[in-house]
């Protein structure tokens, strides 16, 4: 008798399914492009097979400010290699700024109190203001403008206001070592740093100015470096050669902006890689291929509207940062949040969704299952009656998280687990508001995007087969460049050189039978014991769901020429790693996995590393029992916890 078809945890209503944009664009494109499109597949299926036709048809649809020119794409078969819309002719910030009128464009909360309100006018003003600023001092396209900021309205503004001339934006978040800036931004020589006073997180107030003189002394290109008086006014910033406060560098009688026409590719973004274990890679992102990308996901896939308030909590040195500002293209307003999510209360972000009236919420997966072990059960603590959407990335969102969303947080909500990542600004897999949720999964392979799931001899995987997520046809969000790469060779080395012609993602991944995807983890971080391929995430799913377990992270060993898994795992206060626990984790992950995923060793440990945009460092961990050193350890939000596992007495028998 085969398996009964795996039910739905929540499906859409006729209206949601009515009224989505995406059904829009589906009518649309029955009408225009095939009469046999009349679903999410249909549309994906002609997506992947008429991918001049279909972005052509994104780019209209999502109104993109520009001249499009009469070619979509050149070399398509080039994989890499492929152009896009060649003949183009945009702005980027141009098409953020679209909207001039009284709608808030940014409201903005932190974990200190403060707040504020931005319109659209306000924010064309304060633009225009910096833009000017930045023009009189020289700045002109192609030159690197970046940010040392906190999550503000003033990194949004001086983000607009650096690509509106044609700079290129890059930013590192506040809670970086000097080193991890100077890693970063040292490679791409900007000529303006913007940085804040300081900043707060989790009830302390963390001076930045120290950090920008030693920052100011090492990178020797910087010509200004702009403070904002963010959490401390009377900053001296005197001693810093070329700073400025941020009102003073924006105070001129520019009222509008000249929006520098450039082609699709020019870039837009640095993003970086994250350097755990070598220099971070300088990820160059084409403002064209952000932009379609991002627009084609917030209106096709998130059902992003004028109307949504689109909160999602991550750093600006987080790539989720640069995907939640696009949002203001669609004239939606955004919630800028600074702050720890947890302070004053675990229920923080459940507070500022009620209070900012937010309708799409983002976050990791990390956070939501901390909300579960925190025991919140938010359904019965707050209202939640404008959310409509909750977003998850940055880790596998296990499927006790879907069950604890449903169950605890609220019933008629689209819970669309999202993953991409920092290499192409953007998500391969992605929600949909028409399609259903199931358990444990990602919705569907995005729009554009010829997903595959491959072997590690290149064959395609059958469904419920873990395999490399992979993808075989060119797109628009592929980077430009990494940064100072002589002959795009680390590029080539990064994506292509594993299975010549696919993009090769690096996560670990199942197609289901429903159409979703089940994400495993990397699969640089897959445990190899006996040669048996094991994905961390199951380990970590069954470890986390016991009440004693906060988090976990799983490494191999190399051992008597073998890998053994071990677990290191961050208890619960007062808890303690004692024999009975040591053996429920052993017996939780059997009955639930297989024998091979019981790891050989459990230890506890105080804290587990993590990058500083929150993802567990399987590799760094790695290096560090097998007596290897770490580079780039500035890449860490916590590098002191590092320590806690070298030269361990328990990983010697």
């Amino acid at each position: 008798m085969a398996d009964a078809a795996p039910e739905p945890i929540w499906s859409p209503g006729p209206v949601r399914r009515q009224t989505a944009n995406i059904r829009r664009f589906i009518e649309l494109a029955r009408k225009e492009l095939d009469p046999g499109i009349s679903d999410y597949r249909e549309l994906y299926d002609y997506s992947i097979a008429n991918p001049g036709e279909f972005w052509r048809a994104v780019w209209d649809f999502c109104e993109i400010v520009g001249k499009p020119g009469h070619t979509v794409v050149e070399g398509f078969n080039r994989f890499p290699g492929a152009r896009w819309f060649p003949e183009a002719r945009l702005n980027f910030a141009e098409n953020l700024l679209r909207h001039r009128d009284e709608k808030p464009a940014l409201v903005f909360r932190s974990e200190a109190g403060l707040s504020s309100q931005t319109s659209y006018a306000e924010l064309y003003e304060a633009v225009a203001k910096t833009a000017g600023a930045l023009k009189e001092i020289g700045i002109q396209p192609g030159d690197r403008v970046a940010g040392f900021m906190p999550n503000l309205p003033e990194t949004v503004i001086a983000m607009l206001a650096a690509t509106s001339i044609g700079a290129i934006w890059s930013s590192c978040s506040p809670d970086f070592g000097i080193d991890g800036v100077v890693e970063r931004l040292g490679q791409i020589r900007p000529r303006v740093l913007f940085c804040a006073a300081a900043y707060s997180y989790n009830g302390k107030t963390h001076d930045c100015i120290e950090k920008v003189k030693g920052i100011a002394a090492r990178i020797d290109s910087l010509e200004r470096i702009v403070v904002v008086p963010f959490m401390n006014p009377d900053a001296k910033i005197g001693k810093i050669p070329g700073a400025t406060w941020f009102d003073e560098f924006t105070e001129n009688d520019s009222r509008h902006i000249v929006f520098e026409p450039l082609p699709f590719d020019h870039p837009v973004y640095i993003l970086y890689s994250s350097g755990t274990t070598g220099a971070p890679k300088c990820i160059t992102h084409g403002a064209g291929g952000t932009l379609i990308q991002h627009l084609k996901e917030l209106v096709l896939h998130i059902n992003l509207r004028r109307s949504d308030r689109l909160c999602y909590f991550t750093t600006c040195g987080w790539m989720m940062w640069n995907w939640m500002v696009s949002g203001l293209a669609v004239g939606a307003t955004l919630v800028l949040y600074e702050g720890s999510p947890f302070h004053p209360a675990p229920g923080a972000m459940f507070d500022l969704i009620d209070e900012a009236e937010i309708t799409v919420f983002g976050t990791g997966a990390k956070a939501i299952a901390a909300w579960e072990k925190a025991g919140l059960v938010p359904r019965e603590s707050h209202r939640l009656n404008s959310l409509v959407t909750l977003l998850s990335t940055g880790s596998p969102l296990a499927p006790a998280s879907f069950d604890y969303v449903y169950r605890d947080i609220k019933q008629n909500l689209c819970l669309s687990s999202i993953a991409g990542g920092t290499d192409i600004v953007s998500c391969f897999l992605s929600g949909c508001p028409v399609l259903p949720v199931y358990r444990g999964e990602l919705q569907c392979a995005a729009l554009g995007m010829d997903v595959r799931v491959l072997r590690e001899d290149g064959s395609e995987a059958d469904t419920g087969e873990s395999g490399e997520l992979c993808c075989a046809s060119a797109f628009p969000a592929t980077p430009v460049c990494f940064w100072n790469d002589e002959g795009d060779r680390k590029y080539h080395a990064a994506y292509f050189e594993k299975f010549p012609g696919y993009w090769a993602h690096g996560d670990h991944v199942i197609r289901s039978e429903t159409g979703g995807f089940v994400i495993e983890g990397r699969s640089d971080a897959v445990l190899n014991p006996g040669g048996v391929r094991i994905g961390t995430s199951e380990i970590y799913r069954q470890a986390e769901s016991l009440n004693e377990v906060l988090e976990s992270i799983c490494v191999g060993q190399d051992w008597e020429d073998d890998v053994r898994v071990v677990l290191f795992v961050k208890l619960r206060q007062g808890t303690g790693l004692d024999q009975e626990l040591e053996d429920r984790i052993r017996r939780t992950i059997r009955d639930n996995t297989t024998p091979r995923h019981v790891p050989a060793k459990i230890i506890q440990v105080a804290d587990i590393p993590r990058t500083i945009s929150g993802k567990i460092v399987e590799l760094a961990v790695r290096d560090v029992i097998h007596g290897r050193e770490v580079a780039n350890r500035d890449a860490l939000a916590n590098p002191t916890a590092l320590e806690l596992y070298r030269n361990l007495p328990e990983l010697s028998d």
